[in-house]
């Protein structure tokens, strides 16, 4: 039995999606801590991303989610197995920025010494300020760390997707503390497990797999041979297309995989070029 950990919260929601991609089928109870999962070898439980490094590298956890900032933040001893890189709204890294009032005077860290700091992260942010040789008071925030500048701080570090957050509560980004993405991370011992690792090893190129298929889509086509190099020159192709004789001697099939939001532009452009039988199809895993 592998035991688990799932990403309570913000990542909840997309990690269960995620999962779905990779091929597992999961729900998650409204009331219960215990996510339910279609693989009997998974024991899953859903824990803060904030204490899961601590509870993988303590064993309490064979493997679990959480954020690469997570794991700095505790200064976790855990071995980190992928990166996945999606977030709550989208696929880009969350950022861990210095933000300050419209109206302050502070232009970056050098301009902190003596402030006040209000932030979640109080490891990082402290160790940050000591690679700059900077002596701030940095204070826990329990939440709505953003309305807190000027009154309760004269500075904060807060984890932010777009910034639309800070904008809204008249903030501006000073400069980037971190960039995080969600990692899939595993206790050393356990790892050295042979059946656990091969598990892990195995869903590690799921998740990566499905979520390098984002976006992407496979374009299966028939043209000519005269026309080939024509309708290669217009394929932004993964790698090399696959170009494959048919039947008649005289037309060829060709596969690839393109980004989806080319599709639309790219088809008409093929058809114009020769290519008929033009068929769009989606994928859901890509492994390289």
């Amino acid at each position: 039995m592998l035991r688990f950990g799932f990403p309570k919260g913000s990542l909840e929601a997309m990690t269960g999606q995620l999962f779905e991609r990779a091929g597992y089928r999961m729900s998650f109870p409204e009331r219960s801590l215990f996510p339910s999962i279609d693989d009997p070898e998974i024991e899953g439980v859903l824990i803060r991303a904030q204490e899961m490094a601590r509870y993988v590298e303590q064993g309490v956890l064979d493997a679990g989610i959480t954020g690469h900032d997570m794991i700095v933040e505790n200064q976790s001893r855990v071995r980190e197995l992928a990166e996945l890189r999606y977030a709550k709204t989208s696929f880009r890294p969350t950022r861990w920025v210095l933000a300050v009032p419209e109206d302050s005077e502070i232009a970056g860290v050098k301009d902190l010494a003596g402030k006040r700091i209000a932030t979640e992260a109080v490891g990082l942010v402290t160790r940050w300020l000591d690679e700059h040789r900077v002596k701030a008071q940095v204070e826990f925030s329990w939440g709505a760390t953003e309305v807190k500048p000027p009154l309760l701080a004269d500075a904060i570090v807060e984890v932010t997707e777009t910034g639309s957050s800070l904008r809204a509560n008249k903030l501006r980004i000073v400069e980037t503390v971190l960039e995080s993405t969600p990692r899939l991370i595993a206790n050393e011992r356990a790892y050295v497990d042979p059946w656990k690792k091969r598990k892990l090893d195995r869903m590690a190129l799921m998740l990566t797999g499905a979520i390098a298929a984002q976006g992407k889509v496979g374009l299966l086509l028939n043209c000519p041979k005269d026309n080939l190099p024509k309708v290669l020159a217009l394929l932004p192709a993964l790698s090399s297309p696959t170009v494959s004789p048919l039947a008649d001697g005289r037309m060829v099939a060709v596969n690839t995989i393109v980004d989806e939001t080319r599709a639309r532009e790219l088809i008409p452009d093929l058809a114009d070029a020769g290519a008929s039988g033009i068929v769009e199809f989606p994928i859901t895993k890509l492994v390289y």
